[in-house]
């Protein structure tokens, strides 16, 4: 097994009672922090809480840790040989807040391909993306930075397939 840290964070002049309750919004119809217009949404089988389970594309995972505006925090149930979890949690400094999110795990089998090939590009593009969306809510400038290639032929050949009229007759 191989061990993963990944590590995305931004500092956000807000508050940690306004960045938390980004967290709090999570998989809700109001989710204000994950960026669902670009990317799968994250679903869970109900509210925010210990225990829910869900995910988003073929990543899934149950809540291990809430607390309610500082963290949370997701144990992966899939994909295959994804063993550990992912979260985001609060740093508070004076007139800011750094909001972070962690994965931490072993990878083992299939993960130890398509970790590095395929869901680290896309991951670390999603929380970039997550981490602007965070800026925009709290009226802050995001810091986008484009999607590289690797990630933008990714998303292309990932890309549900729509058949066109033609092919439905």
């Amino acid at each position: 097994m191989l061990g993963v840290r990944n590590v995305h964070a931004r500092t956000l002049r807000a508050s940690a009672a306004a960045v938390g309750a980004l967290i709090d919004t999570l998989a809700s119809d109001d989710d204000r922090l994950w960026p669902r217009d670009r990317w799968p949404a994250m679903r869970l089988d109900r509210a925010l809480a210990i225990g829910a389970r869900g995910g988003h594309g073929p990543v899934r995972y149950r809540v291990e840790d809430y607390r309610p505006g500082q963290c949370v925090r997701f144990a992966f149930e899939a994909p295959r040989g994804f063993h550990g979890w992912h979260g985001f949690h609060l740093e508070a400094g004076d007139g800011h807040t750094r909001l972070v999110h962690v994965l931490e795990m072993r990878i083992a089998g299939p993960a130890l391909l398509s970790w590095p090939l395929l869901f680290r590009p896309l991951h670390d593009a999603l929380l970039e993306d997550a981490l602007d969306r965070a800026a925009l809510a709290l009226g802050d400038a995001p810091e986008r930075q484009p999607w590289s290639p690797w990630v933008r032929l990714l998303r292309a050949l990932l890309r549900p397939r729509r058949q066109s009229r033609r092919n439905e007759r």
